[in-house]
């Protein structure tokens, strides 16, 4: 009888415990460096009394590699791109989304939904979009010399160009060149990819992805492949815009990060009240106001400056985007990049 009584005091107390847990209201999330502002945060937090735990990452690899490591457990809400929402949905690391929780999705632009990497949003939504061009310091390289990717070749730019430390953007550079996908995964084209990247190495000043418009703004390089929001930022930091934003003739590469919740997240419903917050309106100006990206929610653009929404470096025209190709994943076929990735970087 004692076993019994014991028993049942511990399934009780187990009970309690889950009880309080149930009732402790956070949100653990994990994202990009400098990509959400503290002020939505603690608006959110007083707003619902959830306690936000809020983490960074400075690569999609890095992420993934932690959310692989840890079991997808440990994080609520995550900020993949879009070939990595392709492969965690692929692997069954995100969670399918109730979108009767998330009621201001109806506010976000259909043109950027239900693309290839997430059919129908099941597993993500939207939050900031951009290109990958080329920025150029206009005091020292008159823009219309610039047209192609290929001018970052060009020997006058000997020890002045920057490029993004970013696998898939560096060979998507190349494969643009080369008259190729930048999802193309043929081996022969990787190492032709790699071929043509050596050319270029005499030219490149700096790999960077941290802050890459800090290398413009203190005359590091004068040139090179930059994300349009940090470029629209560095225009912001002087009396006049130093810098032009050109969209390569052979296209740009579109990325578009993404809200999701991954499989083993422990406060399911703290991350679809956080991704509906993100949505409204007011909320999501406020995000494109800080970072200076490109918002794929349209009520949110309603709401911008002119010379914000009518800013070509963030809200391009028909004609920029022509060429244009978001990445895929590409399977198996990441292992030659990364070897030929190595062999460019340490010079061998």
């Amino acid at each position: 009888m004692k076993k019994i009584l014991f028993a049942l005091s511990v399934l009780l107390l187990a009970a309690l415990l889950a009880a309080c847990g149930e009732g402790k209201k956070e949100l653990y999330i994990y994202n990009w460096t400098e990509y959400m502002p503290d002020a939505v945060i603690k608006a959110f937090e007083k707003e619902t009394g959830i306690t936000v735990h809020y983490s960074t990452f400075d690569s999609n690899e890095a992420m993934y590699a932690k959310l692989k490591s840890v079991g997808g457990k440990g994080y609520d809400l995550i900020i993949p791109s879009t070939y990595y929402v392709q492969r965690m949905r692929t692997e069954g690391m995100l969670l399918k989304l109730d979108k009767s929780r998330i009621t201001n999705l109806k506010n976000l632009d259909p043109a950027v939904l239900n693309k290839p990497y997430d059919p129908n949003n099941d597993y993500s939504i939207p939050y900031l979009w951009g290109t990958t061009g080329i920025g150029v310091n206009v005091s020292e390289i008159d823009p219309a010399t610039i047209t192609s990717w290929r001018d970052l070749w060009k020997p006058e730019f000997k020890d002045k160009v920057l490029l993004t430390d970013d696998i898939r953007e560096v060979f998507g550079l190349a494969f643009k060149v080369l008259g190729y996908s930048i999802n193309d995964t043929e081996p022969k084209h990787i190492e032709e990819a790699y071929e043509l990247l050596k050319g270029i190495l005499p030219n490149v000043r700096v790999f960077t992805a941290e802050s890459p418009s800090s290398v413009l703004l203190n005359h590091e390089a004068t040139i090179g492949m930059i994300w349009n929001g940090e470029l629209f930022l560095a225009n912001n930091e002087g009396d006049t815009p130093g810098f032009a934003y050109i969209y390569p003739k052979e296209g740009v590469n579109v990325w578009m990060d993404n809200m999701a919740i991954p499989s083993g997240a422990a406060n399911v419903a703290s991350a679809h009240a956080f991704i509906d917050y993100v949505l409204r309106p007011e909320v999501a100006k406020a995000i494109c106001e800080e970072y200076g990206y490109t918002s794929p929610n349209l009520e949110a653009v309603k709401l911008l400056p002119p010379e914000i929404r009518e800013n070509r470096i963030l809200y391009p025209t028909a004609e920029d985007m022509k060429n244009s190709e978001f990445m895929e994943y590409i399977g198996e076929a990441i292992v030659e990049y990364e070897k030929y990735w190595e062999r460019l970087k340490t010079g061998k």
